[in-house]
């Protein structure tokens, strides 16, 4: 039952991997591994409720134009149509989630 071992941790600097780990019309999760000094561009889903479950690492979450450094373990809640991102400053891999709903 447990997806963590499907997640594609292989990211090198600069490096952006993601895996999706589940989808239904309800959710979509996704993982995301930032090597060091990767970044998620800021972006919006006006559709869809948005949260970050930080398993590994650290990295720098961008809501709104204002940022906040989080650690694993962390949980970031983006409502729908506030821009988010997210990078890693560390010079390790940092590992997180992102939960979407609904989808359609």
């Amino acid at each position: 039952m447990d997806l963590y071992d499907d997640i594609d941790t292989d990211a090198a600097d600069g490096e952006v991997v993601t895996t999706e780990l589940h989808y239904t019309p309800d959710s979509l999760v996704k993982a995301f591994a930032l090597g060091p000094g990767a970044e998620v561009d800021a972006h919006e889903h006006p559709d869809q409720t948005n949260v970050f479950h930080v398993l590994a690492g650290a990295i720098v979450v961008v809501r709104d134009g204002e940022e906040e450094r989080v650690s694993a373990p962390g949980v970031v809640a983006f409502e729908r149509g506030v821009a988010h991102g997210a990078r890693n400053e560390d010079d390790d891999v940092a590992v997180f989630t992102a939960t979407m709903g609904p989808m359609e």
